[in-house]
């Protein structure tokens, strides 16, 4: 009980060190939420005389750190995917036939990753966060990231 309510009476401050790090309201609620639960998930490695307070900041900072790093990576693919898109809409020359079989190509390519990579892939990008997605697939939560850093080498090995 006493890690729950130390953990409970750190919210506020919590709250904005989070606000520093997003800079964005709803994500650093967002983000309090998921570093709250990280906490109370690991509080078996929690050490006795230690600073909980610092304990608790370095979750919430290498949350954010690690949510930045995903969405670096996810968005290069999806980048890439959205420029060739892009690219492919804006040709109105002779190039269009070739534009229809990039967008072919592109529309193949996420047709043609497995079930099992895409799913994953494809709720992580719209936002999900592991856990989630692998409550909902019913997985283990080192499986969702493994499918999705797979999904990715495919995809930009499908679209080289």
């Amino acid at each position: 009980m006493e890690f729950s309510t130390q953990l409970v009476n750190l919210r506020n401050p919590l709250f904005y060190f989070a606000l520093s790090l997003t800079h964005d309201r709803d994500d650093a609620s967002d983000l309090l939420q998921e570093s709250m639960l990280r906490a109370l998930t690991y509080s078996d490695k929690f050490r006795e005389n230690t600073d909980f307070k610092a304990w608790v900041y370095t979750i919430m900072k290498n949350t954010f750190i690690n949510a930045h790093r995903r969405s670096k990576r996810t968005g290069k693919v999806m980048d890439h995917v959205e420029q060739v898109r892009r690219r492919a809409s804006l040709v109105e020359t002779p190039a269009t036939a070739e534009a229809n079989v990039r967008m072919g190509e592109i529309n193949g390519a996420l047709g043609h990753l497995d079930e099992i990579f895409r799913k994953p892939f494809e709720m992580h990008h719209k936002g999900y966060k592991y856990h989630e997605i692998a409550a909902q697939l019913a997985i283990p939560v080192g499986t969702v990231k493994s499918r999705i850093h797979q999904a990715r080498h495919r995809l930009m090995g499908m679209l080289a």
